[in-house]
């Protein structure tokens, strides 16, 4: 029986996934801050392959513990897929955001990723052609506004997604990504604003109504994000998961002209320019 762990498990993308890699048969592991969602899981699925704990993933001891006591119930002891997908979101104009949200944005993100990578890899080792697959964004395509800290903690997910795709070859360990645009979960309307010029967070319906249909950057469901993540494992190739994916071409233009990409998205930024003294 194949088995994945996944962070960030009790609601959006996380839950999406245990769902569908439960479905398909595999023993999961679902860890998350938040015990109700959790519970939800248990509910839904029952707790025939489905391990649960509540986990702060910036804790490494408890994320390591979690990993150890799953992964003892495995054949082997061994661990099919890794999915660092817990995330959070702080929006506003850089200097607006309190340094204490900036650096748990870095915590989440990207340290917890890390976490993620260390305490896994000695599973992972068991089972050739297993996979760590991360969590990243479409704004690390490029440095994106107003969510700048966010941003770059994706693009360091990214890049330690290449790097280590090509270092773990020597382990027989696969490593991938997804870099999901506009998708259809709780932090599109809970993402604290720290600007008072970016006014009150839309609803969930409010955010539904006017999203692009069509487009890069059209809403798109939690489920296709599991269904990615389904499809790295299955497709050992690709290193970027993009979703939609024609994300891809914001990092193809911004290879031919980073200076074309800043200047597309600085034009549809409202409130960027000085105010007039």
């Amino acid at each position: 029986m194949k088995s994945v762990f996944i962070t960030g498990a009790g609601s959006g993308m996380g839950r999406e996934g245990v769902r569908l890699f439960h479905a398909n048969g595999w023993r999961v592991g679902a860890v998350d801050r938040n015990a109700d969602g959790l519970t939800g899981l248990l509910g839904e699925l029952g707790d025939e392959r489905l391990w649960s704990r509540t986990v702060d993933v910036t804790v490494k001891a408890d994320l390591d513990s979690a990993l150890a006591d799953f992964c003892a119930g495995n054949a082997g002891g061994g661990l099919d897929m890794m999915w660092n997908n817990a995330g959070i979101g702080e929006s506003g104009w850089f200097e607006d955001v309190p340094y204490e949200a900036t650096m748990r944005v870095v915590e989440v993100n990207y340290k917890a990723v890390l976490t993620g990578a260390y305490g896994a890899l000695p599973y992972l080792k068991k089972i050739p052609g297993s996979l760590m697959f991360s969590t990243s964004s479409s704004s690390a395509t490029y440095g994106m506004p107003r969510i700048a800290v966010y941003s770059s903690t994706k693009h360091a997910v990214k890049g330690l997604t290449e790097a280590l795709s090509v270092e773990w070859q020597r382990h027989g360990v696969r490593v991938a990504d997804v870099l999901p645009g506009l998708i259809d979960t709780a932090i599109l309307t809970t993402t604290p604003n720290h600007s008072a010029d970016g006014g009150a967070p839309m609803t969930g319906e409010q955010l539904r109504a006017t999203a692009p249909k069509k487009g890069l950057m059209r809403l798109m469901p939690a489920t296709s994000v599991a269904e990615a993540a389904w499809e790295a494992y299955h497709n050992p190739k690709r290193l970027h998961w993009y979703v939609p994916r024609s994300i891809r071409m914001i990092d193809l233009l911004k290879g031919l002209s980073p200076e074309f990409v800043r200047r597309r998205i600085a034009k549809s930024l409202p409130g960027l320019m000085p105010k007039p003294q």
